[in-house]
């Protein structure tokens, strides 16, 4: 089973690479790449193969292209958040899923109505939700003032997509707003509440959602590092030409890009091996279910939050680096390899890493746990 899905995932990525710079000039909503992850067979893997596997998966299709890898991270992220209540919700094979839920965006409302809800407002950084099948969207109950997590057709009556995405980099992850406009919300497609209680013994559990969604985050990081230092080293070694004053023969011969890619590949590396144990620490969090103790919960995000610190810079310093390592020439339209740069740069400013330095900085001085949000 390990050999068919990684064989998958790689037949997927080298066909995702062979016009990964065409389909990002293109801009194009994604969804021909959401045919090709069904077409693949991964999209159920987290049922079938598990957490690392779909972890895995992630980081493969994120190094050959880091919008798509996104996509599938989050829609694994969203399937599994959806048995952070309970059991796990139903999923079509073929199903793709995303969310709306927008820790800063308090936009969307919760009316009772019809023995279920009906939901009204706009989220906005919505990332896959304009192509999914499923939904995992939080609100807010007018009534009662609760957060509620439910499950919703994305092709519901009410729910529309502005197009709204188009900033430098993963300009192909559909991550622009979702209107909801008097959208019917079954009651049991309610997954549950969040706690308001900070004591209530479900928060460790519950709260896991916010670290899971950092740790796939890492994951991309780390599979764009891989992706641009793969891409530059093809470019190195088959098209760059050596400087005048290096006396050698071919650029990859050159003892300054040596030392060069040497750097960049054992940054890129140390920070897989940080994402892996993140990876192996979200798992044992979440295979502990409601047993999670609050100081359990701690070590894992602080395992993910170092985890995060070393892959967001790893990808920045790695994606803007290899050009010095390919050369003027490298940097024409056509080898896109200013797309790495640009969807690490993009991707790690999704919420400020500095503050992730905090957290371990506080925990590992003074013990303080970190504080429950949408973000940690």
């Amino acid at each position: 089973m390990t050999e068919v899905w990684r064989k998958a995932a790689l037949e997927l990525a080298g066909t995702l690479a062979a016009d990964a710079a065409e389909r990002d000039l293109a801009g194009d909503l994604p969804v021909r790449e959401v045919g090709l992850l069904r077409e693949s067979g991964l999209l159920p893997l987290l049922d079938t193969a598990g957490w690392a596997a779909a972890n895995e998966a992630t980081r493969i299709v994120s190094a050959a292209d880091a919008s798509v890898g996104h996509l599938l991270g989050y829609h694994y992220l969203q399937l599994w958040r959806t048995g952070l209540f309970g059991p796990r919700a139903a999923s079509e094979p073929g199903w793709f899923w995303a969310g709306v839920s927008n820790p800063l965006d308090a936009a969307l409302l919760l009316t009772p109505a019809g023995g279920g809800f009906t939901v009204e407002g706009t989220k906005t950084f919505a990332t896959g939700a304009a192509v999914a099948d499923r939904l995992v969207v939080s609100a807010t109950r007018t009534d009662n003032g609760e957060k509620l997590t439910f499950v919703v057709d994305a092709r519901a009556d009410g729910i529309t997509f502005p197009g709204d995405w188009d900033n430098i980099g993963q300009r192909l992850t559909a991550s622009g707003a979702v209107r909801f406009e008097d959208v019917h919300v079954a009651k049991d497609d309610v997954l549950g509440a969040q706690p308001e209680d900070q004591s209530d013994p479900r928060v460790p559990r519950i709260s896991l959602a916010a670290i899971g969604f950092q740790l796939m985050l890492a994951q991309v990081y780390v599979g764009l590092a891989a992706g641009a230092l793969d891409a530059a080293a093809v470019y190195t070694r088959e098209t760059a030409r050596p400087w005048t004053l290096s006396d050698v023969d071919k650029a990859a011969q050159d003892p300054y890009i040596l030392a060069g890619y040497g750097e960049l590949v054992a940054t890129a590396r140390a920070a897989g091996f940080a994402v892996d144990a993140a990876v192996a620490a979200l798992g044992e969090a979440d295979e502990r279910g409601f047993e999670l103790t609050p100081a359990e919960r701690a070590e894992a995000a602080i395992t993910i939050s170092s985890a995060k610190i070393v892959a967001s810079r790893a990808a920045v310093e790695t994606t803007s680096k290899v050009f010095e390592f390919t050369g003027a020439r490298a940097t024409a339209t056509k080898y896109g390899f200013d797309r790495f740069w640009r969807n690490a740069r993009t991707l790690t400013l999704h919420d400020p890493v500095t503050y992730k330095a905090r957290e371990v900085g506080d925990h590992f001085l003074n013990g303080i746990p970190p504080c429950l949000s949408g973000y940690s």
